[in-house]
């Protein structure tokens, strides 16, 4: 079992050599305030809407709470990042025709189209090895989905890419979700920009924070 321990040691370990920095600023640590509290991991609705008004009193524009929430709602795909895997070993250990022969030509066109030679997907590889193949095999249409989802938020120039790191740094680092994969992920991606220690840390205390699950009664 991942601990709220673990997280804390992984982050520290990748942030050994790495200067402290600057702490976050009122917008940034109310909108990693809202995106733990708006993951579907924790979905508190009440919190959704009081870190979306602190942060747009902190000087957020509205594509920026909303870019958010667009981050966010990809946590989803973790799902996917560890059950294809999973399901694909058990399938070609079933000796399944989906799995050991090569692509076909469909699924070797996407696969030139979204992932190729250029090795901007090693990290992800590295941290979840074999997932997109595994992902492909078994759905061309969810691999197809998974790349232009994904890429939305992250094409956007609402929000920084520093602050899109630490937001995902913080999600998946909050009590009821802690993944790994993506934190140490995540962690690098931000190290690499430049990102401080102090506002790294202050991101995985804003997560820590988040309480249990309160449930959703009913669509207001």
């Amino acid at each position: 079992m991942v601990t709220l321990d673990d997280l804390s040691k992984e982050a520290h370990a990748h942030l050994a050599g790495v200067a402290h920095g600057e702490g976050l600023d009122a917008l940034n640590a109310a909108l990693i305030g809202l995106a733990v509290h708006a993951s579907v991991a924790n979905l508190d609705t009440d919190a959704i809407e009081r870190f979306s008004a602190l942060a747009l009193d902190a000087g957020a524009s509205g594509a920026q709470v909303h870019d958010v929430l667009v981050l966010v709602s990809g946590l989803g795909v973790h799902t996917l990042m560890e059950g294809s895997r999973r399901v694909a070993r058990l399938l070609a250990a079933r000796a399944d025709p989906a799995f050991g022969a090569p692509l076909d030509s469909r699924r070797s066109a996407l696969w030139e189209q979204y992932v190729g030679s250029s090795g901007y997907w090693d990290a992800m590889e590295n941290e979840a090895p074999g997932f997109l193949e595994a992902l492909l095999r078994q759905s061309p249409e969810a691999f197809q989905a998974f790349f232009q989802y994904c890429a939305v938020p992250w094409k956007s120039a609402a929000l920084s890419r520093a602050s899109k790191e630490l937001i995902s740094i913080a999600v998946d680092a909050t009590p009821n979700h802690r993944y790994l994969p993506g934190l140490r992920l995540h962690l690098k991606n931000a190290i690499a920009l430049g990102v401080g220690g102090a506002a790294i840390l202050e991101a995985l205390a804003i997560a820590a924070a988040v309480p249990a699950h309160p449930g959703v009664g009913r669509a207001v």
